[in-house]
């Protein structure tokens, strides 16, 4: 059985257009809410590690206090834009998906599609009404 976990957010339609992608796959992930269960420290240095991200490729800017922070600030180490997500997880970007294939910040939602090990099972359409996947399964370019 394929063990994928997406580091979710519900209120986020990039994230609840990746789950259900997953979900196409055949594949009931396990859901981390990370706003509630924010990753650990060394996890979320690894899952960064492995999607080859830097901490400033992760850090959220809208919707989060990322201004009030003064995160924008070039000359701030890693280490404080880690700690400024450790204390406040809506920093961090979602979804965070990670499956046997690798880790990937899934934004677009479709971006997914290259870290699943399964095929998708049928058409997929995004929330916005986008079609993703057309009714044999197959990636609509």
């Amino acid at each position: 059985m394929t063990t994928i976990v997406i580091y979710h957010n519900p209120e986020c339609g990039t994230s609840r257009n990746t789950l259900a992608l997953i979900r196409n796959s055949g594949v009931e992930p396990h859901v981390v809410e990370y706003l509630k269960t924010p990753p650990a420290r060394a996890l979320l240095i690894e899952m960064m590690g492995c999607a080859g991200l830097t901490p400033r490729q992760l850090l959220r800017e809208k919707g989060t206090p990322y201004a009030e922070l003064g995160l924008g600030d070039e000359l701030l180490s890693d280490r404080a834009l880690i700690d400024a997500m450790m204390e406040h997880p809506i920093l961090i970007n979602r979804p965070l998906v990670v499956t046997p294939l690798g880790v990937k910040l899934c934004r677009p939602s479709e971006a997914v599609l290259d870290i699943l090990p399964d095929a998708q099972r049928g058409a997929f359409t995004k929330e916005d009404g986008e079609k993703v996947i057309d009714p044999s399964g197959r990636r609509v370019l």
